[in-house]
């Protein structure tokens, strides 16, 4: 967390910075856990400051803020990383804050536990670091095709082989448990044992769910900490069908409860009589 939902959420939260100016760059000094900032903090003001934002992308769970230079600001949460153009959560957690010239005069990367990034890379970084060969087609984009040939013949459990990122971008430990159970397939079932169909009602239900839980601007789970740029919370955690909600019925036959299982270190929610294995 956050996953595709959220960091397309605050992709289109961010974009009224489109056309702004870097007007001057502020690394904050955080008593808890530093994060990751790439390249040294005066070689990074010396290539971003007075520099245009053209563009605002995403890259599977990252923000990327594409600069007149051709350089890009690479953004990633990580588990708790939010960018807001609002007052934050606290200013105890606050890591970068980028001043600009335009009608948002800040916008700030925000994390309390400290495992995001913040990268300045140039065009060719970028193609070496995050390109096709590290990391995957991003999971609203990839065909049935593309994904069935990704996958179809590991032996890995459909749910593990989903969080790669390098065979598709973006989605997480809770969006799979939602999409495998809407797609109907058991979280432990091997990908080369897949049908062709059973591959079908995956990518139908990736799309879907990733589509509605972006609608609802994400997930605000019971810790609190994902929000969106304006600093409120998501509305997707109303609509979860399993994830987070073991021996409750399942919303779909309303005949079993829903089961927690683990699977790489990650838990994993699924209805027995709906995913039947």
């Amino acid at each position: 967390m956050p996953e595709l939902p959220e960091v397309e959420t605050m992709r289109r939260g961010v974009l009224p910075v489109v056309g702004s100016c870097v007007k001057s760059i502020h690394f904050v000094a955080s008593p808890y856990k530093k994060i990751r900032i790439t390249p040294r903090r005066d070689v990074f003001r010396h290539r971003a400051v007075g520099q245009r934002i053209t563009e605002i992308g995403r890259l599977g769970k990252r923000v990327l803020l594409h600069l007149e230079n051709r350089h890009t600001i690479v953004i990633e949460p990580r588990m708790t990383g939010l960018l807001l153009l609002a007052e934050p959560p606290d200013e105890q957690h606050l890591r970068v804050g980028f001043q600009l010239r335009g009608p948002v005069p800040w916008l700030w990367f925000w994390d309390r536990r400290g495992l995001g990034s913040v990268r300045l890379m140039s065009e060719r970084q970028l193609a070496i670091e995050l390109g096709p060969q590290r990391v995957g087609p991003d999971a609203l984009a990839i065909t049935l095709d593309q994904l069935h040939a990704r996958l179809r013949d590991s032996r890995r459990a459909i749910k593990v082989a989903l969080l790669d990122q390098r065979a598709i971008a973006g989605v997480g430990n809770l969006y799979v448990s939602e999409l495998l159970h809407v797609a109907r397939i058991h979280p432990e079932k091997r990908c080369d044992r897949l049908t062709r169909n059973q591959w079908s009602r995956i990518h139908a239900a990736m799309l879907d769910v990733l589509r509605e839980a972006i609608r609802y601007e994400g997930s605000t789970l019971s810790d609190g900490t994902y929000r969106n740029v304006l600093n409120q919370e998501g509305g997707y955690q109303h609509c979860h069908r399993v994830y987070g909600r073991p021996e409750k019925p399942c919303p779909r036959c309303q005949n079993s409860r829903v089961k927690r299982i683990v699977q790489a270190q990650r838990s994993t929610f699924f209805c027995p009589r709906c995913q039947r294995k």
